[in-house]
C-alpha cells in the first residue's frame, strides 16, 4: 500500500497555485510502476530511498497543481 502511494505520487499539498516555470511531471507506465514498486519492496526497512520517494512523491503532486488551469 505505501509502495502504491509513493509511485502514484498521492501526497497530500495545499491547493495554491505556484506562479512562476513549472517543471515537467514524467509519466511512468504501469508495467515500469510495477517494476519499481517491487524493487521498493525489496529495500530494507527504514531505507533512506523510501523517505527520498516520499519527498518525490511530494514534488511530482506540486508539478501537477502546477499545471493546472
Amino acid at each position: 500500500m505505501i509502495v502504491t502511494s509513493l509511485l502514484s505520487a498521492c501526497a497530500t499539498v495545499g491547493s495554491e497555485r505556484v506562479v512562476g516555470v513549472c517543471p515537467p511531471v514524467v509519466e511512468y507506465d504501469a508495467g515500469f510502476q510495477a517494476r519499481a514498486a517491487e524493487e521498493v519492496q525489496a529495500l530494507s526497512k527504514g531505507s533512506a530511498v523510501v523517505e527520498m520517494l516520499r519527498d518525490y512523491a511530494v514534488m511530482r503532486e506540486q508539478a501537477r497543481v502546477c499545471l493546472l488551469p
